[in-house]
């Protein structure tokens, strides 16, 4: 099974075991209990909602297929071949281990063999991904594994940068510290090159690619 089917049936599992709005709402009222508080009383009779909700919008990539994201491409380019990078994309996700907050930003490159991709959906992609519980290297690893995958491109690059609260609000509490994860695959793994390019252009503040949405 290859990445992108096994991800593919992962989701068709969680959506078949999800449990319902009140069975939420539920759990919610016992971790209420748990910290110490009554849910019943003003302040929190209306949390177990709102939490649910916070939920639908924190993990809505659950209900995002990134191979569809990537599906529409664009073939004019008039021969094209050069890095495509897409800077500074907004990260937000949720560790996956304290369901703490992370917060950062994603840097995803590729070498077009014959098409290109709206520079929309690249960050897209980014979102489908962080819109779920992650560690950061999974997180990496998916974004580029997909992009190589649907676009068959002659490399892509992804590089993220985040901090995480599950060790700057609780544990060791080390503030101001962010951590740095990146995938190569293709010429930017194989060609010293092409990879000091990329390496190049992020610091340059570079990027270069197609609007279309």
């Amino acid at each position: 099974m290859n990445f992108i089917a096994g991800q593919s049936k992962l989701r068709s599992n969680l959506v078949a075991d999800r449990p319902s709005r009140k069975e939420t709402e539920d759990a919610v009222r016992t971790l209420l209990r748990w910290a110490g508080d009554d849910p019943e009383r003003e302040g929190l009779r209306d949390t177990p909602a709102r939490v649910a909700r916070a939920y639908e919008e924190f993990f809505a990539g659950y209900d995002i297929d990134p191979r569809e994201i990537l599906a529409r491409t664009f073939e004019e380019v008039e021969g094209y071949d050069e890095i495509v990078l897409l800077r500074n994309i907004r990260l937000e996700s949720v560790c996956e281990h304290h369901m703490a907050t992370i917060i950062g930003r994603v840097h995803v490159a590729y070498l077009p063999a014959s098409r290109v991709v709206g520079i929309s959906k690249l960050a897209r992609v980014v979102e489908a991904y962080g819109k779920r519980l992650q560690i950061q290297e999974k997180l990496t690893a998916q974004i580029a594994n997909t992009i190589n995958d649907v676009l068959q491109p002659r490399g892509v690059a992804v590089v993220v940068e985040a901090a995480h609260q599950c060790m700057t609000t609780r544990g060791i509490h080390k503030t101001g510290v962010t951590m740095t994860t990146s995938r190569m695959l293709g010429a930017f793994r194989d060609d010293l090159a092409t990879r000091q390019e990329f390496l190049a252009m992020l610091q340059a503040g570079g990027s270069s690619g197609t609007c279309q949405d």
